[in-house]
């Protein structure tokens, strides 16, 4: 009011008042004098009160009634002008406050009057209007006065006055009201108001206040009047309508609820004015039934009345609306009248004000609750929420199923189509053409009934229209359509308005719940009692409100979904089918959020029954959950409500035509657009409200599969559906309208299944199991036909387990149980699924980084990886390439982190079996090859047995070559590791074993493992060595000989990490195990040729039978043993039973060597020297692996001793030293006692004594398959004698030297097929040993030595020596025989290179190398023992002297010319060294039998009956001669000389030897004797020589000598008479000839010889010389002269030289004499 109080407004207050009061005094003046004289009065009065007062409008107040006084006597005028200028004058006093009450009932009289004058109508009631709003003076009588002046003036005939009184009325009234509220404002801190109860009966109004007195009047005879009964208050109302009674009845009601809430009284009204009046007016609406003709009913029925019926039903609302809580039981009979106003019999306009009520109500959820508390929970109560809704339900049901037909209205409008509300288009009339086209309008079509769908109001707004007409008298005609879409909008507010609430509701629960539980959960204690006391309350209400939600969904799902379901059927617009759907869907996840599981079943299958074609065959839908639904009439409380099932014809476009999914299908299906949204709708359920399905997920899931199914969507990687070619049947028929929708839908699919990481665990399983459950079915349909499979389930379990990953766990097991199946199943496609879902879950479950990491969570890895090795019990092969691939990828992208997987994993590989086809095997084999190259270091320890296994297991799989070889490459590789990470694997197993040891006693089970005392590690080699040891006798050679050599080469490198123990397990469980299997392969071997080796591969003749194939890896196992043998011997040997092994070891080289296999034989014998080169343990133990020495030089053997050679470097050998170093350091290598050791070597005596003899006796019969061992074999036999014997010298005795030289002999005298001579035999010509000759002569030699430097009783064995070395010799002139074999000599043997196969000749050795070089060998040992006891006493002189007799005789009849010259040579020698010896001896008469034996062998030799060949030069001759000359000089030198210590008769031969020697034999035929001399000329002169030189020994020392002298001189002489008279005779026949030259010669020589023996004579002592010698001399005399008439100059010369020294006997004859006697 500021604006009226400042002192301008006061100012100009006064100055109006003035101007008025004058205005009006000049009006007055001429005819109302006293009015004038009032005015001016007035204005002295003015003036007077604002000159004293300082308050001016106070005063002004206070003296208000002086003051309107002018005024109002004005208006008594009734003169127009003045009235009017009055009654402005009084408002502006009005307005400014200045009236007081008693000026105001002044006032209102004079208005009085002037209404009752019908004068200035519109300005009284603007007067009325100022002076009531503007202040709070009127009241009581004054009040209900101005009040009915109002309505007096209503009711007057002018519309103008009419309607501005009406609005006044309203005003007032609502004024009226105001001042109420602000009173009770006032006084409310003084005395709150009491909120009043709804039964309170009180009826006095003494209590009220002023201005609460007024409005109850007012109110109270506002009930009166349109009840048309007298007012009590507003005395003087003439006449009054009931509609402008209820308008204000309702506007009262609708904005002043507080005062009936607040005051008893009002409350009271309510109850018992109101409500019971609405009630009564109602009636004629309840018993009107449309249609029934009045002449039936006893009383006449008065026909409602739609204006006030559409009155009366506002009141309701706001009624219902405001004051529900105090009128429970009249809201209900409102309720249950405005349910039957919607009756089919009641008239179209009041079905529609009556829908358009319920849509009032239906926007009010929080209403709509109470109700249902109120009504539907309580016992004996009317369901007044469930009728509401079945209500609208049935009317839309019958709005369909009754054409309105009864309705004048809709008569008479179709004839005026312009009549007012929205224009209908008749029914026939929904295609509308425009332009050619045919565009529909929105509508419901069902069984032919056709309702548009009008746009009424906006979503949750309840705007209506009829209810609005208020100045409607005549029912309105309703637009066909409109009651369809108040109802439909009425459901769709309904859900949203329910749903938004109790899901608001919900949601405050639950976070309540939430903050509840957090504080509960961390309180302090004083607290505790207090917040325990909440949550309880909390879960009370909780619970009440849960029960109110779920009887709210109990009460109205029915109905809501008959009502839908048939509005979905019926629609035709999809922004109406949209809104249905959303409706559905909200609802069906309300129910689910609730947990009412056939409500929301129920909805979510109207949803699915929508999706589909009409009447498709899908078995979930026609279930048990829908048959409850399906068909069946709800009866709710005596109305019948209809299931309306969907009905066939459709009016929708057609976009999509496929199969239906079924096991036969019965030609195509189509779906429509609708279908389509339905399934959007559904895809969006799934999504959104996934956690409340539950079971539903079934009904969801198997739609969803049929319609992909029909759209054709097939999955693609990762499980996301993608359009597809359908595969089989008429191609399924896609618009493009509904192409471009596929990848949205297929997106939304995926993204229904990603959304799935959202829900909790339960639901999550809920869904799990329908998908599970839906490809059971799956499967069952695609089982005994190869037609495509729905493999919807199969690619959504696996994309759901991939957006699951952070919580695998709980849905592992289902999940991958299920797929393990799929994987079984007999459809390929199927089962391919199956496995990509299964390897591809397994797959990124590994790589998923989980919470905590699988590396510190084994029991989720093993979880993972555990389908992997299920999948190994399925059969299919494309299944098991799945499974291998993904263990592959695993391999590649996880292989670091598999821990304890690994076993699972190497199972994997390890279960392909040798019939699963080479692209599996191959597979698998890549996942070995990628362990072994990568993952070894990081897999525990306890696996590498099993990676051994696996790869010991692909080495046995026969389906390709190459990988089994690859495979043994693998195991030489892990051994590699193990070798290299020996130490920290050694660690973690011994942990470990220490680990399962102590749970094995826990338990009181023993612990089960292989080779159980062995240390673990141990363990692991050994379960290396056993499986390479399978693969040894595999029936691929090329298999066992390179696991063979692995094998070798590994016990080889690495045994030395093996505990000393160990090795037992090694010898006697690996390599004995491995060589009895093997020589049992090798003896039962099939002999059968194989013609090829698979494919075009040829076979070597070597290999080409099974047995030749098993002999290689026979040689190759020995070999290897054998060479561990020797390499570890310093740790065998310590071993216990070490020389039960090598017998063990001698039986298989035995076995071997006698095997009639070249090839084995040979190679038996090679491990035998190589086992026997073994020195005696190390002592040195830092050097373990020195080579192995043997004292003596040992020949070259055949070959390297080192078996095959395998083409691995073993580098490290410097590691194995040092890793040797625990051996030595902690049990240095037992020297064992030398006792065992020969032990050990006799028996490898024994065994090479047993091959020898058994391997050279000659078979006793021979045919072309006759075995007869080769040579390098029995060189190599041979040669193992010399290092063999340095072990057993000490023992080795006469009967062993006996058995050796056998076997020497025996060796020797083998002869060799005719196929091998060009390879053993040099060129016939060439003197060369074969290697077995040598080897034998080695085996002689290392004897002799031996024997040389041992001691006395070793020394007896020289003559045996000596034995076997001359029966050699005799070789030279006399080859041995094998048996009965026949032999051919070499150059006669043909050599069969072109006739491969045909038997072989046997040929035998050219043995004269061997022999001479045995006789050298004699020779020198001879040299070096001829004084020797042994030797002499054995006579090995004579036996010498004999062996060489034989050569010597046969001279040029020998097979070699060189044989008796090597032969005369080595007698010079041998006697050069014996006959000092043998004249030593010559006593004891041990030479006795040499001396004959001796002279027939010169005799023999130089005299040799056999003849010289043609074809020799005269070199050559001469060289023999010289041969001859140096016998004879041995005879001057070694034994002439020595002639008393020899036997006489021994002499005696030898001078007559000589003698025959020095004399030419005179031949009778004339060549012959030229030939003689031609041969013997050096000869003869030599023997003359010897003659002579020993005519004169000047040593005569005894009898004997001289006898000698004498004796050759003699011969001598007469030799030189015979030579000379042959001469002479022979010249002298010849005449003129020349003699021959030899002859000439000849006697050239005896001239010489002459001479020289004068010369001789005289130098000797003349008593040495015999008188009978001289007179010999000088008788040559004469013949000498009579060979001067010779004509060769030469003879001359040698006779003037022979004549010379005769001067010296020219002497006297006396001094003869004297000479004579002295």
């Amino acid at each position: 009011m500021s604006g009226t109080n400042s002192p301008e407004a006061v100012k100009k207050l006064l100055e109006n008042m003035q101007s008025d009061l004058r205005a009006l005094s000049l009006e007055c003046k001429k005819k109302f004098p006293p009015v004038k004289e009032a005015a001016e009065s007035g204005i002295i009065k003015v003036k007077t009160i604002a000159a004293r007062n300082t308050e001016i409008l106070a005063a002004l107040k206070e003296n208000s009634s002086e003051v309107v006084q002018p005024f109002l006597m004005g208006c008594g005028t009734k003169e127009p002008k003045i009235t009017q200028l009055c009654l402005a004058a009084i408002q502006r006093l009005m307005s400014h406050e200045v009236v007081s009450e008693t000026a105001a009932g002044n006032i209102i009289n004079m208005l009085w009057q002037l209404m009752e004058n019908s004068l200035e109508e519109l300005k009284l009631l603007q007067t009325v209007l100022v002076l009531l709003t503007t202040n709070t003076v009127v009241h009581d009588e004054a009040l209900s006065k101005a009040i009915v002046l109002c309505f007096r003036l209503h009711f007057t005939k002018d519309n103008i006055t009419n309607n501005t009184a009406a609005a006044t009325v309203r005003q007032v009234v609502t004024v009226v009201f105001e001042r109420m509220v602000a009173e009770d404002e006032r006084h409310k801190d003084i005395q709150p108001p009491v909120l009043v109860q709804g039964n309170s009966n009180r009826r006095s109004v003494s209590t009220l206040k002023p201005c609460a007195k007024d409005a109850y009047m007012l109110f109270q005879d506002l009930c009166q009047l349109v009840n048309a009964d007298a007012p009590y208050w507003l005395v003087g109302m003439t006449e009054m309508t009931r509609t402008f009674g209820l308008e204000l009845l309702e506007s009262v009601l609708n904005d002043f609820p507080q005062v009936f809430l607040q005051h008893q009284e009002f409350s009271f009204l309510l109850k018992e004015r109101v409500c019971p009046l609405v009630i009564k007016l109602f009636s004629p609406n309840i018993k009107f039934r449309q249609g029934s003709s009045t002449s039936s009913s006893p009383a006449p029925v008065e026909k409602p009345y739609f204006p006030i019926c559409m009155r009366l039903l506002r009141v309701v609302s706001v009624l219902i609306k405001q004051f529900y809580s105090l009128l429970v039981t009249e809201c209900e009979i409102f309720l249950s009248l405005l349910v039957k106003f919607l009756d089919a019999d009641k008239p179209q306009w009041l079905r529609a004000v009556a829908v358009e009520s319920i849509h009032r109500l239906c926007v009010q959820p929080q209403l709509l609750r109470s109700f249902c508390q109120s009504y539907d929970m309580k016992q004996h109560s009317t369901k007044v929420f469930r009728d509401i809704v079945n209500a609208l339900g049935s009317f839309i049901q019958s709005l369909f199923l009754v054409p309105p037909t009864g309705n004048p209205a809709t008569a008479n409008q179709a004839g005026n189509n312009n009549s007012s509300g929205p224009v209908s288009a008749p029914a026939n009339s929904g295609m509308v053409g425009i332009g050619g086209g045919v565009t529909l309008l929105p509508a419901f079509e069902y069984r032919g009934t056709w309702i548009p769908i009008l746009s009424i109001t906006v979503q949750g707004s309840a705007k209506a229209t009829y209810l609005e007409m208020l100045d409607k008298v005549e029912p309105p005609t309703i637009p066909e359509g409109y009651a369809m879409s108040v109802a439909f909008h009425c459901l769709l507010d309904l859900v949203r308005g329910i749903t938004s609430m109790i899901e608001g509701e919900l949601g405050e629960a639950e976070t309540e719940d939430h903050t509840i539980t957090e504080e509960a959960s961390s309180p302090t204690q004083s607290s505790e009692q207090q917040d325990l006391q909440s949550t309880s309350d909390q879960v009370d209400k909780e619970t009440v409100s849960r029960a109110v939600w779920e009887e709210m969904v109990n009460a109205c799902w029915c109905g809501l979904l008959a009502a839908l379901s048939l509005l979905l059927d019926a629609s035709t617009d999809e922004a109406a089918t949209e809104n249905i759907l959303k409706a559905e869907l909200t609802m069906a996840a309300l129910c689910g959020r609730l947990g009412l599981v056939t409500s929301r079943d129920a909805f979510i299958t109207a949803i699915c029954k929508g999706s589909l074609p009409p009447h498709y065959a899908l078995t979930v839908l026609n279930a048990t959950t829908a048959a409850t639904l399906s068909n069946k009439s709800y009866s709710i409380q005596g109305q019948s409500v209809m299931m309306i099932s969907p009905s066939s014809e459709s009016h929708q476009q057609v976009v999509a035509v496929g199969q239906p999914l079924a096991v036969q299908p019965q030609g195509t299906v189509m779906l429509t657009s609708k279908n389509i949204q339905c399934m959007r709708t559904l895809l969006n359920l799934a999504h959104c409200h996934g956690a409340v399905l539950g079971t539903s997920w079934q009904l969801v899931l198997a739609t969803l599969q049929h319609l992909v199914w029909i759209l054709g969507l097939k999955p693609s990687s990762g499980g996301a559906l993608k359009p597809g070619r359908a595969v089989e049947g008429p191609s399924t028929v896609l618009t493009t309208a509904v192409m471009t929708d596929l990848p949205v839908i297929s997106n939304i699919l995926s993204r229904l299944f990603e959304s799935s990481q959202y829900l909790d665990d339960v639901s999550l399983h809920h869904l799990i199991n329908a998908l599970c459950s839906l490809s059971l079915e799956a499967m069952d349909m695609a089982y005994g036909n190869n037609k495509e499979p729905s493999l919807f389930a199969v690619a959504k379990l696996l994309e759901t387990g991939l957006v699951n990953m952070h919580r695998i766990e709980i849905l592992w097991r289902p999940l991958t149980g299920h797929l393990l199946e799929v994987c079984q199943h007999p459809n390929s496609r199927m089962r391919e699924w199956g496995a990509e879902a299964l390897t591809s879950l397994i797959k990124a479950g590994l790589t998923f980084t989980h919470e905590p990491p699988l590396s510190q969570n084994q029991r989720l890895q093993l979880l993972l990886l555990n389908p992997l090795k299920e999948m190994s019990n399925i059969n299919h092969p494309d299944i098991r390439l799945k499974q291998l691939e993904c263990v592959l990828q695993i391999l590649q992208s996880q292989g670091d982190s598999l821990g304890p997987g690994w076993p699972l994993v190497l199972g994997v590989m390890g279960a392909i079996r040798n019939d699963q086809g080479e692209s599996l095997i191959r597979t698998a084999f890549q996942c070995l090859q990628l362990v072994v190259t990568d993952f070894l270091p990081t897999m525990p320890c306890t696996c590498l047995q099993i990676v051994v296994d696996v790869a010991g297991s692909f080495g046995l799989h026969n389906q390709e070559l190459n990988i089994s070889l690859t495979s043994i490459g693998l195991l030489w590789n892990i051994s590699d590791y193990f070798f290299q990470r020996g130490e920290t694997i050694e660690k973690e197993l011994n942990r470990e074993e220490a680990a399962q040891q102590k749970q094995a006693e826990e338990k009181g089970v023993a612990l089960h493992r292989p080779f159980h005392p062995a240390p673990p590690f141990d363990c692991l080699w050994l379960c290396l060595y056993a499986k390479l040891g399978e693969l040894c006798v595999d029936p691929r050679p090329a298999v066992r000989k390179s696991a063979g050599q692995t094998l070798f080469s590994t016990v080889g490198a690495h045994g030395t990490l093996l505990q000393h123990s160990t090795w037992h397990t090694v010898i006697w469980k690996v390599l004995f195990h491995l060589l009895d299997r093997v020589r049992e392969s090798s003896t039962t071997a099939d002999k059968e040729k194989i013609e090829s080796g698979g494919g075009n591969i040829l076979i070597h003749h070597s290999r080409d039978t099974a047995e030749k194939q098993w002999a290689e890896t026979w040689v190759l196992t020995l070999a290897g043993v054998a060479r561990i043998f020797n390499t570890r011997r310093y740790l065998l040997q310590p071993l216990g039973d070490f020389s039960r092994a090598w017998d063990v070891l001698l039986d298989h080289i035995q076995s071997a060597a006698l095997s009639k296999n070249n090839e084995v034989s040979l190679a038996a014998l090679k491990s035998f020297q190589e086992i026997l080169q073994i020195v005696s343990p190390v002592r040195d133990s830092d050097k373990p692996e020195t080579p192995p020495v043997v004292n003596v030089p040992v020949p070259v053997l055949i070959g390297s001793i080192s078996g095959p050679g395998l083409n691995r470097p073993f580098l490290r050998t410097d590691s194995i030293g040092e890793r040797l170093g625990r051996y030595s350091s902690s049990e240095p290598p037992i020297v064992t006692d030398e006792l065992e050791d020969s032990n050990l070597w006799w028996a490898a005596w024994n065994t090479w004594y047993r091959i020898g003899s058994e391997s050279t006796k000659p078979p006793i019969t021979f045919d072309k398959l006759t075995f007869i061992p080769s040579q390098p074999f029995l060189t190599a036999l041979i040669q193992i004698f010399p290092a063999l014997y340095q072990h057993i010298k000490t023992g080795f005795n006469m009967d062993d030297l006996q058995k050796l030289g056998v076997i020497l002999h025996s060796a020797v005298s083998v002869p060799i097929s005719s196929d091998a001579s060009p390879f053993i035999l040099p060129s016939y010509t060439e003197a060369v040993l074969t290697s077995l000759q040598e080897a034998v002569l080695t085996a002689l030699d290392v004897l002799q030595k031996a024997i040389c430097v041992g001691p006395d009783n070793m020394q007896i064995m020289y003559p045996a020596i000596f034995d076997q070395l001359l029966a050699f010799v005799e070789f030279s002139c006399k080859p041995p025989q094998y048996g009965q074999l026949e032999t051919k000599h070499i150059a006669n043997a043909k050599y069969n290179q072109i006739q491969l196969f045909a038997p072989a000749e046997w040929v035998a050795l050219n043995y004269v190398p061997f022999a001479e070089r045995s006789l050298e060998v004699v020779v020198d040992l001879y040299q070096k023992t001829a004084c020797h006891k042994a030797v002499v006493n054995e006579k090995v002189l004579q036996n010498i002297i004999k062996t060489l007799r034989v050569p010597l005789s046969l001279k040029y009849s020998c097979p070699s010319e060189s044989t008796w010259k090597l032969a005369v040579s080595s007698l010079l020698k041998v006697l050069s060294i014996g006959l000092p010896v043998a004249r030593q001896h010559a006593a004891s008469g041990k030479f006795d039998s040499m001396w004959p034996e001796l002279a027939n062998t010169f005799e023999d030799f130089l005299f040799t009956k056999s003849i010289p060949p043609d074809n020799l030069s005269i070199q050559e001759f001469q060289r023999n001669e010289s041969i001859d000359v140096e016998v004879v000089q041995l005879i001057s030198t070694e034994i002439l000389p020595y002639a008393n210590f020899i036997p006489k008769e021994f002499v005696g031969q030898i001078m007559t030897m000589l003698n025959k020697g020095s004399i030419h034999s005179q031949s009778s035929s004339f060549t012959e004797a030229e030939i003689d001399i031609r041969l013997r000329e050096e000869f003869s002169k030599m023997c003359f020589e010897t003659l002579l030189q020993f005519s004169f020994s000047n040593k005569v020392t005894t009898p004997q000598e001289g006898y000698i002298s004498r004796m050759a001189l003699s011969v001598l002489l007469k030799r030189s008479q015979d030579v000379l008279h042959r001469y002479i005779e022979d010249e002298r026949l010849s005449g003129k000839c020349p003699l021959p030259r030899q002859q000439v010669t000849e006697i050239i020589f005896v001239l010489k010889a002459v001479s020289t023996l004068i010369d001789s004579l005289k130098k000797t002592q003349p008593e040495n010389v015999d008188g009978n010698t001289w007179a010999q001399v000088i008788a040559l005399y004469p013949t000498l002269v009579e060979c001067i008439t010779c004509s060769s100059s030469e003879v001359c010369s040698a006779l003037k030289e022979a004549l010379v020294p005769f001067k010296d006997f020219m002497q006297p004859p006396a001094s003869k004499v004297q000479n004579g006697e002295s």
